[in-house]
C-alpha cells in the first residue's frame, strides 16, 4: 500500500476503541516530527551562517582596500553567537586585538565583559562583538573616513548574516559610521536610532570610561541596562 494513503487514518477516531487515544498519539507524533524538522532547519541555517562568516573572514584577511593592511598583524572580523539578539560594534582593533585576532581583549575588553555580565546578564558567547574597521590603525589613532568606508561593506555583511534585534555602538566613530549625524555620544546616548531597520543604541567607548573614570562607567551602565530592557 502506498504510505500516503494511510495518512488520513491518523486522524480517524474510529481506528481504535480508545476513542481519541489513537488520534492524540498521532497528533503527538506529528508535533514531534514538526519539532524535529524545525531543529533540522535551524541547524541548517546555523551551518549556512557559519560558512558565510568563515568566507567573510577569509575576505577580510586578504583585504587590501586601504593602507591599514600594511601594518596589521591580523585582521579582526569579530566573534560571538551566530544568531545573536545583540550586536556590539566598536571602532577598530587595538594592539592586543591585532595580536590575538579577537575584538576587545585589552583593558577596554575587560570593562566591556564586566558590563555585559553585570548589566545584560549575558556572556560574550551570547552576543556578537565586531568593529567598524577590521585592521588596527597605527598607534591606535582614529580611523579615517576612507578607511571606514572601505571596511563598512564587511560590517554590513555581518549585520545581514547575524540579523540581530539590536545594535549597540561604542564611541563616536562607530556611532557616526552607522548614523548620519555630527552628534557626539554625550548628546546622542539619550535617544534610539536605526541602522538597516535595526534599533541602534549608542554609548561611550570603554576606553573613554577608562580615561573618564566612574562617572562615565555609570553612564555606560545606564545605557547597557536600557539595552537589556529593550531586549526583554
Amino acid at each position: 500500500m502506498d504510505s500516503r494513503t494511510s495518512l488520513p487514518l491518523l486522524f480517524d477516531d474510529k481506528v481504535s476503541e480508545g476513542g481519541g487515544t489513537q488520534n492524540n498519539i498521532s497528533q503527538n507524533n506529528i508535533s514531534q516530527n514538526n519539532i524535529s524538522q524545525n531543529n533540522i532547519s535551524q541547524d541548517k541555517i546555523s551551518e549556512t551562517k557559519t560558512a558565510e562568516l568563515q568566507k567573510l573572514a577569509l575576505k577580510v584577511d586578504a583585504c587590501k582596500k586601504c593602507l591599514l593592511c600594511n601594518d596589521r598583524k591580523n585582521a579582526v572580523l569579530g566573534e560571538g553567537a551566530i544568531s545573536p539578539e545583540l550586536l556590539i560594534v566598536g571602532e577598530a582593533p587595538g594592539f592586543f586585538e591585532d595580536q590575538q585576532k579577537r575584538p576587545f581583549v585589552g583593558r577596554s575588553g575587560k570593562l566591556l565583559d564586566h558590563l555585559i555580565e553585570t548589566c545584560l546578564n549575558m556572556k560574550r558567547e551570547d552576543l556578537y562583538i565586531a568593529n567598524v574597521v577590521k585592521c588596527r590603525p597605527k598607534d591606535n589613532r582614529t580611523p579615517t573616513k576612507i578607511e571606514i568606508n572601505s571596511c563598512l561593506v564587511y560590517l554590513n555583511k555581518q549585520v545581514e548574516l547575524l540579523n540581530p534585534k539590536l545594535i549597540l555602538t561604542l564611541g563616536n566613530t562607530a556611532f557616526r559610521a552607522l548614523v548620519d549625524t555630527d552628534l557626539g555620544i554625550t548628546k546622542a546616548r539619550n535617544n534610539l536610532y536605526s541602522y538597516r531597520n535595526i534599533t541602534l543604541v549608542p554609548t561611550f567607548h570603554p576606553s573613554a570610561a577608562l580615561r573618564g573614570g566612574k562617572s562615565v562607567v555609570d553612564l555606560m551602565e545606564v545605557d547597557f541596562k536600557k539595552v537589556r530592557s529593550i531586549l526583554g
